[in-house]
This record gives structure tokens, C-alpha cells and sequence, in this order.
């Protein structure tokens, strides 16, 4: 009898003009974490639809508990006991946790749903994965964390054999992260066999017993873990990746950006802080600290009830977005795919949308020199696409963010904040992305960085601010900055 519960043999997948999976393996263990890993574009969201009946192979086979099986369309994958759990929740906000979970496996008596015995079920279900809330609660009020406990309790629902989660702690705090470690390590513990995707590699050394890296569509090898981090990224990407951060020394020019005691009732209050010409700063903090918020005030999305924001010496408090691009002030928000990419539309017009004037020649807008600024500005940031013609919506998280920066970079700022700017991006992509950021900063440009990756805030910094329930309550230089004294600084104070 095999020692795995699941096994893919050479799965291969096509689409037009695209091999999205070509003769990959997998195999997972009953009561493992198998950690799957690879760089945008690897294939593993590939992966999970076939494996979940979304996509049919093209060739291979897949054997179940040592049988080979099909997976015609996910409910068939779900009858087989595989179930998904993705970064952002597919529930319904409206219906209740109970109907959530229960949807499509009610309780019947007669012609109605027992609604007693469905809420008394969740709440069992609720309990085992340590939520705190009430399962008639509308999914809607819940926080992400709180809406996959109830993916996860609507999985146990289904009495699933083998749990994919998807980017799980994307969207989540570090203590919220932490709850859902020890979640998984409960169930994996109680024999349900995890498949674990993620960028970030605290999800992999916290939770992964094997590791399988995909490259390019193809399977590269799986491990034990753990394994020497320089490795796994040597195998994700393809190639050496000397300085994963590769900050530069820079000479710190004058005071661009100075925020001074800036507030607005129920987000943020008392913010001081500053940014100089050549400076990277790091902004930090845990979920909901405000550190966002914050910025969407400096950049004129909101607007503050008192306090004052300066940029080169002049006041610019009360300012729309379109007077803080035409001043040099450039914001790459949190999601990229709502608020700053059309992604329906090229990344040529996505690019110059920040900078039509640019293009336009008395009354018509000049589409080559649109083209040739944008398919410039593509060359320089490394987007990987067929030609500025491609839409945004096709291409891989890591080149989205590209495309978003170019955008930023079309409008030729003097200083540009970054909210959470590799969130979803794989090693390759981070890499480049912090490069382009030493290399702005090395120009002259000045940086603002929410992140709440501790890594990359420490070790692309120069000075770091430290918010905690709406202010400030630290800056540090970053050099010889440790994780935990930022993590003190960010904990909520105890009230006496």
C-alpha cells in the first residue's frame, strides 16, 4: 500500500499558446504539511483547479488513497474529501456562519433545514478551530481571519481528507498568523493532510514538513524541511540571487515629506514623522495601527481633522491626489488590483494614465508616443509580458506590481509611498522590487514604506516609525535593529 494519500503523476495542462502545467509531480502524506512553492507564474494556481476539478488535465492521472481518480468538477473533488481555502474567502457576507458552512449539505427535516441543529453543528465546528464568535453572525461582520476559521470549519463540514490553503496569512496579522499556524498544526496533528501555497517564507519554516518548488510550469524537486533558505530560492527562480536586499548607501538630502501631529478621529492621532531626498523610511506596525490611513490623508484620499503635512517646506494639508501627483508625491496602494490597476486594460494605457498630458498632441493624443513611454518604462522595471499590449489582468502578482510602479514612476515623483508593496509577490519579484527601490533612493528619490514584512522593513531602511492603536510610539535607525524591539514597540499597551 502507498505511503501517500494523494499522488499527481507528469500533470500537464494546456491553454492556447500556453503549457501551464508540463508533466509535474506531487504526492502528499496523510497528516503532512506539504509546502508547494515557486515564483508567479510557476503554476500552482494551475494546480489547485485541477487538482480541485475546476481544470481537466490534459495528461497524467491522479490517484486518490491508491486508486486513480478523476476530478470531473469540484463537487466531485469535494465528495473526495479536497477542499480549498483561498487568500480571499469565498463566502457570502450576507448568510449566516451556519449557512456558510452548511451551503450545499444542509440538515433537512422533511422539506425545511434545521436551522437548531445546524447552529448547534457550527458551533461545535466553530470550537475546534478555537473561533470566539457566534455562528449566526452574518459572515460579512467577520475580520479575514475570522472568515477563514469559517472556510476552514466548512471544510471539517465536509469531512475533508486534504486541506489546500491558499496564501493563507496574506491578509493577516502576525499574531493572527500565528493562531492559524497552530490551527493547522492541530488538524495536520488529527491526520488531515495540508497542501500549504505560499510567498512567505515564515509560513514555510513555521509550518512545512516537505517542500515541492514548480518552475516555469515544470517540477524542480521536493525536500525535507527544512532546507537552507538560499537553496530553495536558487530552485524557485533559477538563478543565484546574491543580495535579496540589496540596499545601497545613499547620501540623505533635505526634508521632503514632514507630518506634524497629524490626526483624524477613530483612525490615527498625534502622527509626527519625516522623510528626506535619498531616504528609504519604513512604516510598521500591526494590522489596523493606522499606518494606511495615515498616508491616504498625506496623499488628499481623506482628510485629516487637524494636524498639518508639508512637502518641501510648504504646507500642503487638505490636498486632492491630483495635487499631490502634480507636486511629486506618488502613492502605490495596499491592492493593486482595486485601487490601482485597470486590469482589464493594457499595461501600455495603464502606465500613461498617470500622464495622458504627456501624450497629447494639440487636441489628439499621440498613441506611439504613449506606446514608447509606457514600453520604456516596461523595459526598465522588467515586466514580464508578451508586449504593452497585454492586459493587466493576465499577468502574475509580481508583474502587476511592476506595472503599478511604472505608473507611479511615469508621473516622475520627488517621493513615492509604498503600502505594502511586495504583498503577494513572489522571491524573483521581491527581489527586483527592492532593487528598484535602492536604485530610486540612490537618485534622490525619497521612499515611504508601510510594510508589515519584518524583514524587508529592517533590512531596507534606513530609520523605521513604529505605529501602535493610532500613533506613533517609536522610530528607530534601522541599522542594528532587532525584530523583537519592534514588535514591542508595535504590541497595544496594557490599560491600567
Amino acid at each position: 500500500m502507498s505511503e501517500y494519500i494523494l499522488e499527481l503523476n507528469d500533470i500537464t495542462k494546456i491553454f492556447p499558446g500556453v503549457k501551464a502545467l508540463d508533466k509535474v509531480r506531487f504526492n502528499l502524506k496523510p497528516g503532512e504539511i506539504h509546502a508547494l512553492v515557486g515564483e508567479n507564474g510557476a503554476g500552482k494556481s494551475t494546480f489547485i483547479k485541477t487538482l480541485t476539478g475546476v481544470h481537466q488535465p490534459d495528461g497524467g492521472e491522479i490517484i486518490l488513497e491508491g486508486k486513480k481518480v478523476v476530478m470531473s468538477d469540484p463537487i466531485v473533488a469535494q465528495k473526495y474529501g479536497i477542499a480549498a481555502i483561498y487568500q480571499h474567502a469565498a463566502s457570502y457576507p450576507d448568510l449566516s456562519v451556519a449557512e456558510n458552512i452548511f451551503i450545499g449539505h444542509e440538515f433537512k427535516r422533511g422539506p425545511f433545514i434545521n436551522w437548531n441543529k445546524a447552529n448547534r453543528e457550527a458551533k461545535k465546528l466553530l470550537d475546534s478551530v478555537g473561533a470566539d464568535f457566534s455562528p449566526t453572525v452574518s459572515v460579512g461582520s467577520l475580520s479575514v481571519a475570522q472568515q477563514q476559521l469559517v472556510e476552514i470549519a466548512k471544510a471539517l463540514s465536509m469531512n475533508a481528507k486534504i486541506l489546500i490553503m491558499d496564501e493563507p496569512t496574506a491578509a493577516l496579522s502576525r499574531r493572527e498568523s500565528e493562531d492559524l499556524y497552530a490551527i493547522s498544526r492541530k488538524l495536520r496533528d488529527q491526520g488531515t493532510a495540508i497542501i500549504l501555497i505560499s510567498h512567505r517564507f515564515e509560513d514555510i519554516y513555521g509550518l512545512a514538513d516537505r517542500v515541492t518548488v514548480f518552475r516555469d510550469a515544470q517540477y524542480i524537486g521536493t525536500w525535507d524541511m527544512p532546507v537552507e533558505e538560499h537553496i530553495l530560492v536558487h530552485h524557485m527562480v533559477g538563478r543565484e540571487i546574491t543580495q535579496l536586499f540589496p540596499k545601497k548607501k545613499t547620501e540623505i538630502g533635505g526634508e521632503l515629506l514632514k507630518i506634524d501631529k497629524l490626526s483624524r478621529t477613530g483612525y490615527f492621532r498625534d502622527v509626527s514623522l519625516n522623510v528626506h531626498a535619498g531616504e528609504i523610511v519604513g512604516l510598521t506596525g500591526l494590522v489596523g495601527a493606522g499606518r494606511t490611513e495615515v498616508m491616504e490623508a498625506v496623499f488628499g484620499i481623506t482628510k485629516p481633522d487637524s494636524g498639518e503635512v508639508y512637502f518641501e517646506g510648504e504646507k500642503i494639508t487638505g490636498i486632492t491626489p491630483i495635487e499631490a501627483m502634480k507636486k511629486g508625491i506618488g502613492l502605490l496602494p495596499e491592492d493593486r488590483q482595486k485601487q490601482a490597476l485597470l486590469l482589464s486594460w493594457s499595461i501600455n494605457y495603464n502606465i500613461s494614465l498617470s500622464v495622458l498630458e504627456k501624450c497629447i498632441y494639440g487636441i489628439f493624443l499621440n498613441r506611439n508616443k504613449e506606446y514608447t513611454f509606457s514600453d520604456d518604462l516596461k523595459k526598465l522595471l522588467a515586466v514580464k509580458a508578451p508586449d504593452s499590449n497585454t492586459h493587466t489582468g493576465a499577468l502574475s502578482g509580481g508583474n502587476q506590481q511592476k506595472v503599478v510602479v511604472a505608473k507611479q514612476l511615469a508621473a516622475d515623483p520627488k517621493l513615492i509611498i509604498l503600502d505594502e508593496p511586495t504583498k503577494g509577490v513572489d522571491v524573483g519579484s521581491k527581489a527586483q522590487i527592492y532593487e528598484i527601490m535602492s536604485d530610486l533612493a540612490a537618485q534622490g528619490m525619497g521612499i515611504l514604506m508601510i510594510s508589515s514584512e519584518m524583514p524587508e522593513v529592517m533590512n531596507m531602511s534606513d530609520r523605521i516609525y513604529v505605529m501602535s492603536e493610532g500613533k506613533v510610539s517609536a522610530e528607530f535607525q534601522a541599522e542594528g535593529l532587532t525584530q523583537d524591539t519592534i514588535l514591542k514597540a508595535a504590541m497595544p499597551k496594557s490599560k491600567e
